[in-house]
């Protein structure tokens, strides 16, 4: 099997109606749902042919392989690159890992030979599409003790995107949002589902203390603790009444990916208007609203609500974004949201 020639035994047209679907869940661009679903097929395949199965023309659709399948970061490139100028082996393996961030994927050593196993089938995406149909959601209260596990595992996939290595450990992020809880928990808030009372969206806004703002002109990759559960924060919380609090931290704004809809998406950034009116009451001075571009999709939700970029990280692909709160709090939601490919 010619890693090159997978466009004509899976064909493109195919091969849109997978990556359409899966560019819907975090982390997930059409790029890496391409590379992904190209993988996929080639194991497929490769699987098939080893077996000896005579292959009686182009797929149609894609089944889930057995197991792990070996393939090399050689094959990796010729399927993702072709004959494309750009790309190389290294780069091939460095996607491959991104994958394996994902979940799409799971990779192990036999000793010689890189071994792939697909995670991920159609039936299980179409299933999360049209689970959420129907579904009634409510802004609540974030409930340390029934939410913080639920929201650290779909925020957990959410940070790991970017790391070879799942370092948000869930079960690090949940003690954290419960110790944030116990100090202020007015801007933590949730969308829950009515009928199982789960929590599937979330936000957090944190009021800075003054001798913490700078933090918000130096390097992103200096301020990074949620998305890496790192033990010490380098960001110190005001308590209610400081006059001196200007600033408000969005350490965190997430739907799961199965809920990413236009009308969900409103409901969280209404509330989260709410939130903040309440929030003035105990920080009076309040007029800045800071948040970190972790993920494609969080930067592209920043930017629809009027966040620009401010500063950059020089190692890291992060950047500092900024909105006056006044702004923030005028906004015509339906319409900000509007821009963004949510159904």
């Amino acid at each position: 099997m010619n890693p090159a020639r997978i466009d004509q035994w899976f064909p493109v047209e195919q091969q849109r109606q997978y990556v359409s679907q899966l560019k819907r869940r975090v982390g997930v661009t059409r790029r890496r749902a391409e590379y992904f679903v190209k993988l996929w097929a080639y194991l497929l395949l490769k699987q098939q042919q080893e077996q000896g199965k005579h292959l009686q023309g182009p797929l149609t659709e894609l089944q889930l392989p057995e197991g792990f399948i070996p393939c090399t970061h050689r094959e990796a490139h010729e399927l993702f690159y072709g004959q494309q100028d750009r790309g190389s082996e290294r780069a091939a393996g460095m996607m491959i890992d991104k994958l394996v961030a994902l979940g799409l994927i799971e990779k192990d050593f036999d000793g010689n030979n890189t071994c792939i196993r697909i995670c991920s089938s159609l039936p299980n995406l179409q299933h999360d599409e049209q689970i959420t149909e129907n579904i009634v959601l409510v802004p609540d209260n974030f409930n340390p003790r029934t939410d913080a596990i639920p929201v650290a595992s779909f925020l957990a996939n959410h940070y790991n995107w970017m790391n070879k290595k799942a370092t948000a450990a869930p079960q690090k992020i949940a003690r954290i949002l419960r110790n944030w809880a116990g100090k202020y928990s007015t801007g933590m808030r949730v969308l829950r589902r009515c009928d199982t009372q789960d929590a599937v969206g979330f936000y957090v806004f944190y009021p800075t203390a003054r001798e913490s703002e700078e933090n918000f002109f130096l390097p992103p990759s200096k301020s990074l603790h949620l998305s890496i559960a790192s033990e010490i924060d380098p960001i110190k919380m005001a308590t209610p009444g400081d006059l001196d609090c200007t600033s408000i931290f969005v350490r965190s704004c997430q739907l799961d990916s199965r809920y990413q809809q236009h009308f969900y998406m409103c409901q969280l950034l209404k509330d989260a208007q709410k939130t903040l009116m309440l929030m003035q009451s105990d920080f009076p001075n309040l007029c800045d609203l800071y948040t970190l571009a972790i993920h494609p999709d969080s930067e592209q939700l920043a930017t629809s609500v009027g966040f620009q970029k401010t500063s950059s990280d020089p190692q890291l692909s992060l950047y500092w974004m900024y909105l006056a709160l006044d702004k923030f709090l005028t906004l015509d939601i339906e319409k900000a949201v509007s821009i963004l490919n949510l159904p």
